[in-house]
């Protein structure tokens, strides 16, 4: 091993790295500033310093000034977003603490940080060096040679990561590390906006390169290729050159090995100190010091040196507990700390039934041998009653299914039952015959309600809750891919510590969620709206939905016979065949054959932009654009809908079950996959007669449809108390008709279509904090004149204007907004430097209580519609909600009982200050419904 060890730090990719790794619990200090940068890449640089011991180090950074790269492809890097404002603040901090440490910064106008530290390496390896860049880069692999390795830095649970020559070939599936180019030219980079070649991932990259070793050879033998791979390397030959180009680290950078220069040296104690004062750094004030003055008198102790990496041992004091804490240290699964247990035997169950038994409240959690609730085989149960222990009940043992039986009583006790997405262990047993009853406690759902922009997966929050990194469930079945295995083929001896370990993790989480619930005044929207609404997702899933598959498909055929009637047209009006979903070819079609513009936008590829936002523009300049329209809309209708609902029926039932997503939509709104109900189309005819494909399950049902009439505007007439719009409503005005008819100061009956339609705008734009820009360009009239709409509506409407002023004010007050419910939605970016970004948080501010409680309300209906159906011993049943709108599966016979019942549970929801008008109707298919 050389004497000589060189650590090559990549500084920006670190300290986005630090940053990022906070962003679940961001550390700031007194004065408010966001020290998680800082702290994260202190904490790295201790790290290297203590368990690397390199003699020789530099931080190394880009400059502003272009690049070769940039000069060769304007476009290199274009699409990166701009750096948060806490991260660009940390900067300067970041250069003095690396100055203070006394470590060299490199950067040179015209060359990345990548090719200083590439020309760095190699040259340092040929001067007896061995050379370490840390760096979580992928690119660098192509750097790797004899005594040059990457030093990834831990995240996450996962170690150090140190890859020499032999790990990169394997990892790349390449001969040399040289060939990782060649996989990064035709892969692409969407980060540095490298284009590769379209339609090749990384898999196919490294089979192309296996077979033919480099790009030039690849596209010297394209027609051995077939089919579409054949005529895209063909077509995009140069690009892929382009990109090889682009994604070479250059290792020639005219500059020198400064040995001296690198050397490591001393820390400026002094300068440390002051800036680790200012950034209120107690812990990591007594790192640096203890390296200096208890390295020969303390004994070893064992603390976190990179962030989410294993402890590592260097020779520092014990902090007091006074002391801000390091980088977070995740316990694991103990033995001897926890016990778990596995029951297969009535004696075991015993123990279970009976901790069951005496208790007040359980978790539970269901393994299965499917992610599909409803098809799914239940494999185990597991069971938490306390913290620590657990028990898990295999279902292949003998005896089990009589066990699961006697268990029943418990699932529909009024013990709470705590699981994390519970709809899905719902879904389970109900397929068991186990109908498990209230009270709930779900914490995917509370920690919606406390973090609703954030993730809900139950690793994720248990090691930022807990402080515990749980067994992975890759440990467990491998990673996704072919050769992942099912939990079915597991040996239960290996899942059952598992399945335990989620139980327990849940109910611990319980007990770091509820109290915050409480905190945060969320226990009302908490057990109000979202534990009852479980089951009834829960059901409505069940119920599911009839398809009409016959009509799809000659709707089908409709929609090719009109696509290839436009194309035609399309061609005819060019004067020319062309690709016309390629953006390529339409864009120079457009734009250079016909030039329907003079300065024409292009993407950041080089390509001219014909994206819908651009031809709506450009519709009334050429009947072709019209046509381009309509051949996307039909094209997307046959793919996206027609011909993809049919492959959706299940095979049990015949229908559609879709699911139904609570814990999604910041907003409070529901959401649904398999299919988006929410987004099948209906603003145009031909969107609209794809409800025609949702039919009733019989003969003798009808499918009846509820939708709240105008519930957001409804919504803000009431929290806004503004009286004159309260007064339209009273009235029962038409909404938009009584605002034109103040807006523009004339007679109500005086209103035309025409300034109804700018009302409505104006109406239905002030919900979203709409601008006068944005008002201009929806109603295509000039700015100066939406200004003056807009100034208008808020002399008129003066308690709208308030409440949009008080949405902000408490916003800024308070960092979020509140629905009428209790709902809560964060606004982190109100009090952005940036105006764009402060503007959208501004207008968040605005529509997202309005919104949520509009979500509250029809969220609370479809509870209270669902109760009266099973109280009323009714037939009918819920099928589908999508935006404002309730559906439902209908007996001919219930027909009027059940249409005014849910009109009145819609009306009674929740009380507004205005009435609440509910449209209903009913037929054999969905638009004869609506």
């Amino acid at each position: 091993m050389s004497e000589k060890k060189l650590f090559l730090l990549d500084g920006m990719a670190l300290i986005y790295r630090s940053f990022f790794a906070f962003s679940q619990n961001h550390r700031y200090n007194s004065k408010g500033l966001n020290t998680s940068a800082m702290f994260g890449f202190t904490l790295t640089l201790l790290e290297v310093l203590e368990k690397e011991k390199p003699t020789h180090i530099a931080v190394v950074f880009d400059t502003e000034a272009p690049t070769e790269r940039h000069l060769m492809f304007p476009n290199y890097k274009a699409n990166r977003e701009s750096m948060p404002e806490d991260l660009s603040q940390s900067i300067p901090y970041i250069f003095e603490i690396i100055e203070a440490f006394r470590i060299p910064v490199i950067r040179m106008d015209g060359f990345e940080a990548d090719d200083i530290i590439g020309t760095l390496a190699w040259k340092a390896s040929k001067h007896g060096f061995e050379t370490y860049m840390m760096t979580p880069d992928k690119d660098f692999a192509q750097l790797v040679k004899d005594n040059v390795f990457i030093y990834k830095p831990g995240r996450q649970g996962n170690g150090t990561e140190v890859l020499d020559v032999q790990k990169v070939v394997a990892k790349w599936e390449v001969e040399t590390p040289s060939q990782v180019i060649d996989i990064l030219a035709l892969w692409g980079d969407a980060v540095d906006n490298i284009p590769g070649i379209p339609g090749v991932g990384e898999k196919t990259a490294k089979k192309l390169i296996q077979q033919y070793g480099s790009v030039e050879n690849l596209i010297a033998h394209a027609h051995e290729l077939k089919g579409s791979q054949k005529e895209k390397v063909i077509t995009f030959s140069e690009q892929g050159l382009l990109s090889k180009k682009l994604a070479t680290i250059n290792t020639d950078v005219p500059m020198d090995l400064d040995e001296i220069s690198l050397r490591l040296e001393a820390v400026d104690k002094e300068r440390l100190e002051h800036v680790f004062k200012e950034l209120e750094f107690k812990t990591l004030h007594q790192k640096v010091w203890g390296m200096h003055s208890a390295r020969n008198n303390s004994k070893p102790q064992a603390v976190q040196g990179d962030l989410f990496a294993p402890p590592v041992t260097i020779d520092l004091p014990v902090p007091s507990e006074d002391q801000d804490t390091a980088s977070p240290m995740f316990d694991s699964f103990n033995a001897q700390k926890q016990h778990y247990h596995l029951i297969a035997d009535m004696d075991g169950f015993s123990k279970l039934y009976h901790a069951l038994e005496n208790g007040n409240a359980f978790c539970f959690d269901t393994e299965t041998n499917s992610l599909d609730a409803r098809t799914a085989r239940l494999l185990g149960i597991s069971f938490c009653i306390s913290a620590g222990e657990a028990y898990y009940l295999d279902m292949n043992a003998e005896g089990a299914r009589e066990m699961l039986s006697q268990l029943e009583p418990i699932f529909t006790s009024n013990r709470l039952k705590i699981a994390h997405n519970l709809k899905y262990d719902l879904t389970v047993l109900q397929s068991e015959d186990i109908w498990a009853t209230p009270p709930f406690f779900d914490t995917m759902l509370a920690h919606y309600l406390l973090e609703p922009d954030k993730r809900h997966k139950m690793d994720e929050l248990s090691r930022h809750y807990l402080q515990y990194d749980p067994i992975s469930i890759e440990s467990i079945i491998g990673k996704k891919g072919k050769d992942q295995l099912n939990m079915e083929s597991i040996p239960v001896d290996q899942v059952y510590v598992y399945a335990c370990e989620d139980a327990d993790v849940t109910l611990r989480l319980k007990g770091v969620f509820e109290p915050m619930l409480k905190e945060r005044e969320l226990m009302g929207v908490f057990e109000k709206i979202e534990m009852p609404l479980i089951p009834v997702l829960a059901t409505m899933e069940s119920n599911g939905v009839a398809l009409d598959k016959e009509f799809l498909m000659e709707y089908s055929h409709e929609l090719h016979v009109d696509i290839q009637k436009l194309e035609k047209d399309i061609f005819q009006d060019a004067g020319m065949q062309f690709n016309i979903a390629s953006p390529k070819q339409l864009g120079e079609v457009l734009f250079e054959k016909l030039k329907l513009m003079d300065k024409p936008k292009k993407t950041k590829t080089g390509q001219y932009q014909t994206n819908e936002e651009v031809l709506q523009k450009l519709a009334f300049s050429h009947e072709i654009v019209h046509k381009i329209l309509d051949f996307r809309e039909l094209q997307k209708l046959k793919s996206t809908y027609v011909d993809a609902l049919p492959s959706l029926l299940a095979s049990d039932t015949g229908r559609i079950h879709a699911s139904f997503n609570q814990a999604v939509a910041a907003t409070g709104r529901l959401s649904s996959n398999n299919p988006n109900l929410q987004n099948i189309p209906i603003r145009t005819e031909k969107g609209r007669n794809i409800r025609k494909a949702f039919v009733a399950s019989s003969s003798q049902h009808v499918l009846l449809s509820a939708d709240y009439s105008q519930i957001e505007l409804r919504v803000i007439a009431s929290v806004s108390e503004d009286q004159h719009m309260i007064d339209s409503f009273h009235q029962n005005l038409d909404i938009h008709t009584a605002t034109a008819s103040r807006v523009f100061d004339i007679p109500y009956d005086e209103v035309t279509k025409e300034l109804r339609s700018k009302a409505k705008m104006v109406n239905f734009g002030i919900i979203y904090g709409i601008s006068a820009f944005g008002l201009s360009e929806r109603l295509g009239i000039p700015r100066g004149e939406a200004k003056s709409i807009i100034e208008e509506y808020f002399l008129k409407f003066p308690g709208i204007k308030t409440y949009m002023d008080e949405s902000i004010q408490y916003a800024r007050s308070h960092g979020f907004v509140k629905t009428m419910m209790g709902r809560r939605r964060y606004i982190p970016d109100i009090h952005s430097a940036n105006q764009t970004v402060r503007g959208f948080a501004e207008r968040n501010a605005i529509n997202a209580p309005i919104q949520g409680s509009a979500a509250d309300m029809i969220k609370l209906a479809m509870i209270n519609v669902q109760e009266a159906l099973i109280q009323h011993g009714l037939k009918s049943r819920l099928i589908i909600q999508v935006h404002d709108e309730l559906l439902l599966d209908v007996p001919l016979n219930e027909l009027e009982q059940v249409r005014t019942l849910v009109v009145d549970k819609m009306i009674m929801a929740m009380p507004l200050k205005v009435p609440v008008v509910v449209d209903s109707g009913f037929g054999k298919n969905w638009l004869e419904a609506h």
